[in-house]
């Protein structure tokens, strides 16, 4: 009974964390990296590539905190970026428990990340352009009730499993049961082997000697 015990606590327990969980959203907005006039044509790739990795840093996020009225850590808690082996673009994408906020930090971070990229561009010939705002989003991102049962439910199952494994054995009852009283537990004791036969005849004295 310990592993559907295991997967029923573990169902309920994710089901209600889904249920009691505030939902998050989740909001993105794009920016694509584009080489100025006469500049290599692949170096607004390898600089988007760049320019995402610096989007979480403060030199950024301290120029976006002020447009998206929220501190720093805030920003760096809730802001991740990603960008594409093929194409120059990078996606900022903001997590949020209110959709506006979400959309505002979003936004906030690609223009701080633009005016960021603009003030290299002498030295670089890269530039950032927003290419997609951030939309609101209609539905929460966060994991629904049911998809939290389930991952409880495999999560519970799998303890319970793990229980049964490491759990110590009972050794085997013997056939009858209790041993009988005054029967030895122990390990037997090997009695004398028997001597073999022709030493036996050699050294048995003889009933027919007279004295």
């Amino acid at each position: 009974m310990l592993l559907p015990a295991g997967v029923l606590a573990g169902g309920l327990l994710g089901g209600a964390h889904g249920l009691t969980a505030t939902p998050e959203y989740t909001a993105t907005s794009y920016v694509v990296a584009v080489a100025a006039e006469g500049a290599d044509p692949a170096s607004a790739l390898g600089f988007a590539q760049a320019y995402g990795r610096i989007a979480t840093q403060l030199a950024v996020l301290g120029n976006a905190q002020a447009r998206a009225r929220v501190p720093v850590a805030t920003l760096e808690r809730s802001v991740r970026t990603s960008t594409s082996p093929d194409a120059p673009m990078i996606a900022v994408a903001a997590t949020s428990t209110r959709p506006a906020r979400a959309v505002a930090m979003a936004d906030a971070v690609s223009l701080a990340l633009t005016e960021h990229a603009d003030a290299e561009a002498a030295d670089t010939r890269v530039r950032l352009r927003p290419f997609a705002r951030a939309t609101r989003p209609a539905a929460p991102s966060s994991a629904s009730p049911v998809l939290t049962a389930l991952v409880g439910a495999s999560a519970g199952g799998l303890l319970a499993g793990l229980a049964l494994l490491v759990r110590p054995r009972r050794a085997p009852a013997p056939p009858g049961g209790h041993p009988a009283a005054g029967t030895a537990t122990g390990p037997a004791v090997p009695g004398p082997a028997p001597a073999p036969a022709g030493r036996a005849a050699a050294t048995a004295p003889d009933a027919t000697a007279r004295p």
